[in-house]
């Protein structure tokens, strides 16, 4: 099976499972795992390796319109350097600090591979689900996307210090708390864009039609050869960690006054079908 085939397994023998976070009285409980080979380019430091791999959990929350309370942390790696370690546990706590939660520690492993397994707790009576969304709702996405395809190039040209910048993304968590209110369906945009709108439609039973210009982040075009790769980047290529939600227009303007960040509307839930500029929109984006 492919990824999205074991979690709709996964999906249908629990009834928990199927949003970004598992919701039991009143708390949101979400888990990740990052491996060195697949999530962390040469170049990462270990304090964007703890900011980023917590950060990820911590955007769950935010999916669900949840308060943050703690995170911890499963550090596996093939030695334990202080000074590595130390980098790491300073990322942790510090992506936690940003969204008003606390890291409280975790587990070591000795593991071939650096790996880190991450478990963030959020707090809410009123979670937001991917399965809202009601044709004529706005299509919106927070910040922009297309920043950790932009991250990657430059790991790959060795400006590590912008590419360690960029990967160091800010939860989404305030802009969360603020949107709850307002939308119909959430969820985060770690798998792009594209796949994320599919999600929504899928949970939702509904399309969506999408327009340009999208969102895409300004550093895209500095790494992208050409307009098809800068959409390709920001459409497809995922762990953005935005959010991308469904708000009933009439409440847009006040949606997008309440959210802390930019909210940008991109299109509009249809009742069938997904496209994007009136061409069909491939359910495609991140894989492990």
């Amino acid at each position: 099976m492919d990824e999205q085939t074991a979690l709709g397994l996964i999906g249908d023998r629990l009834r928990a499972a199927g949003d970004d976070c598992a919701v039991l009285d009143g708390q949101v409980i979400t888990t990740d795992m990052l491996h060195e080979r697949t999530d962390f380019p040469a170049g990462t430091s270990r304090y964007t390796a703890g900011w980023r791999a917590v950060g990820a959990s911590l955007s769950d929350v935010a999916a669900m319109g949840a308060a943050a309370t703690a995170a911890v942390a499963v550090y596996a790696a093939p030695e334990f350097d202080k000074t590595e370690l130390e980098a790491f546990l300073d990322g942790a706590t510090a992506v936690c600090a940003a969204v008003d939660a606390e890291y409280v520690g975790g587990d070591l492993d000795g593991h071939e591979e650096f790996t880190v397994a991450t478990t963030a707790l959020g707090e809410t009576d009123d979670p937001v689900r991917r399965s809202g969304a009601e044709p004529g709702d706005a299509i919106c996405v927070t910040g922009t996307v297309g920043r950790t395809a932009a991250a990657i190039r430059l790991f790959d040209r060795g400006d590590v210090e912008t590419a360690n910048e960029l990967f160091q993304f800010r939860p989404r968590v305030a802009a969360g708390r603020a949107l709850a209110p307002y939308a119909s369906a959430m969820l985060d945009s770690s798998d792009g864009l594209a796949r994320s709108v599919h999600q929504i439609c899928a949970a939702s039973d509904c399309g969506a039609t999408l327009t340009e210009p999208l969102p895409i982040d300004d550093r895209v075009a500095e790494v992208a050869e050409g307009a098809a790769e800068r959409r390709e980047l920001g459409c497809f290529f995922g762990e953005d960690f935005e959010l991308v939600c469904t708000v009933p227009d009439g409440e847009l303007a006040a949606a997008q006054e309440a959210t802390p960040c930019a909210l940008h509307r991109v299109g509009t839930v249809t009742e069938s079908g997904v496209t994007l500029a009136g061409e069909s929109l491939p359910d495609r984006g991140y894989s492990h």
